[in-house]
């Protein structure tokens, strides 16, 4: 008696609760979105159903035939977050210049217990501060200062792989991680990788894992965080958290005690005559007070700057490198360019020579057109927005699909071919200025881009000059992950064979 007299109103007046929650959902959200083409709706996975049974390996290709079927603009369902799929440049300028649709979307969330609220994953105000402190850091003045490290990493990673050049095929890939991670940590944290680890490779191991981690997650949306924690593969991620954040901290730590007597880079640890200033000096004088920045934000700092700084930098290469072993001529071109720049130089170390490297800056542009440092970036809708006659509510997960419009044949002929020409200025000047857009676009750019863009000049310029590029695979054998990240699922397999002349 007393049980329904207490419990069942008590149960009546929440399912009431959640029943008018539900209702006021669907006629908000769901109903509105249903209007927009796309897959069919289910509770609990939204429409994952076809992601529940496809392989690791066919998860990215899976989702390009659903996109081909209701491209270019559809909506999806992650659970009950609305989604919607952009790849026309009309559409993502609608979403991307707009400063109101600022924060990042759901599945960055996945991965703020590594790089906590850096610049890369805060919002507002806290991102406002910070994107104010960091832009100044990235003033092309101050990177014409880290031309020279990108000519001496350039020469070592050149000195490494002459090993390798015996005429058999390897994959390139580990040795320009730690390349680009060496160069990173001296610019963005001046500390010399060697300080901080001697097992470079276990580090780049763990961000592949935990970036991987987050992926699974996004693709699981019915698996709650509670539940994730008990599982052996959170059991895994909260292992990588604790080896991530050593590594940084240890950063922070050097930091800290070289900081008083203002030998971060001494010239024993880089052979220069002088002291380098790294991003962080750099951010720390723009705070003025340091109190702005507090431990946790210097190693979220360190966190954000190294894994943005060597991962994607490290790919692209990997692709340009794969592009140009299976396009002989091409590499020719930016070989007899490359020789005329550096007249007998090994690798470029000014700025003038990276700019005058115009068709290898093409080459470069090409790649990132077809494998684009992240195939897709997400916002959230902050208030309603009309796209394509369409009304998307506040709160959608608005989806980028950078991968899809870089091959977009309204705005590049024979889209799925290599042709670095499409980039001279004559060609491009008439292009959408969102058809191109490999580092997003936007006030939520990526800062990095011209730091990006002259190390990987530096690179490819010095490789190509001292070794001819093979590749093992042609690009139509060459599967892709659906990661963070554009990946290759074989590696980046290459012959390198010496050159006669020249360095």
């Amino acid at each position: 008696m007393l049980f329904n007299m207490l419990v069942l109103p008590l149960v009546l007046v929440v399912a009431v609760w959640y029943l008018a929650i539900y209702l006021k959902w669907k006629k908000k959200v769901f109903d509105i979105m249903e209007k927009i083409p796309g897959q069919k709706w289910y509770p609990f996975i939204g429409t994952f159903r076809d992601y529940v049974t496809a392989s690791r390996a066919d998860v990215i290709y899976k989702f390009i035939e659903n996109t081909k079927k209701y491209a270019p603009f559809y909506r999806s369902w992650n659970g009950n977050i609305p989604e919607i799929h952009v790849m026309k440049p009309d559409h993502i300028q609608v979403l991307l210049r707009n400063s109101t649709h600022n924060p990042k979307g759901p599945f960055y969330e996945y991965l703020l217990p590594w790089l906590g609220e850096g610049v890369l994953l805060s919002e507002g105000a806290k991102w406002f501060l910070q994107r104010k402190l960091l832009t100044p850091t990235f003033h092309f003045k101050i990177l014409e200062g880290f031309t020279e490290i990108f000519g001496e990493k350039a020469k070592r990673l050149n000195s490494i792989l002459a090993a390798k050049a015996d005429g058999s095929y390897f994959n390139i890939l580990p040795y320009v991680h730690v390349s680009t991670l060496e160069t990173i940590m001296e610019t963005s944290m001046g500390v010399p990788l060697r300080k901080i680890t001697d097992k470079p490779l276990d580090y780049i191991q763990n961000v592949h894992e935990i970036t991987e981690i987050a992926m699974w997650r996004y693709w699981q949306p019915w698996i709650s965080d509670y539940i994730f924690r008990f599982l052996p593969v959170g059991r895994r991620h909260k292992n990588l958290l604790d080896e991530l954040h050593a590594f940084s901290k240890k950063v922070v730590d050097y930091r800290k005690e070289h900081e008083k007597n203002n030998t971060l880079l001494k010239p024993k640890d880089i052979g220069e005559k002088k002291k380098r200033l790294a991003f962080i000096d750099l951010v720390l004088d723009a705070a003025e007070n340091k109190n702005l920045l507090s431990d946790s934000d210097l190693q979220g700092l360190a966190d954000t700057f190294v894994f943005a700084g060597f991962e994607t930098t490290a790919n692209t290469i990997g692709w340009i490198l794969f592009m140009l072993g299976n396009h002989p001529q091409v590499q020719e071109k930016a070989l007899q360019e490359v020789r005329s720049v550096l007249k007998g130089k090994e690798a470029p170390t000014t700025i003038t020579e990276l700019n005058e490297l115009r068709y290898v800056d093409y080459v470069v542009k090409e790649t990132l057109r077809l494998y684009p440092v992240v195939p897709f970036v997400t916002r959230t809708t902050t208030e309603d927005v009309e796209i394509d006659g369409y009304q998307i509510p506040a709160g959608a997960q608005a989806i980028v699909h950078i991968y899809g419009v870089h091959r977009d044949p309204d705005h590049y002929v024979d889209p799925e071919k290599f042709i670095p020409e499409r980039f001279l200025p004559e060609n491009a000047k008439a292009r959408h200025p969102y058809s191109y857009i490999p580092f997003s676009a936007g006030p939520r750019n990526c800062l990095g881009m011209r730091f990006a863009l002259l190390e990987l000049r530096t690179i490819v310029a010095s490789i190509v000059n001292k070794y001819k590029i093979t590749s093992l695979h042609n690009p139509e054998e060459v599967k892709i992950f659906a990661h963070l990240i554009v990946r290759s699922q074989v590696g980046i397999n290459v012959k390198l064979e010496k050159r006669e002349t020249g360095c």
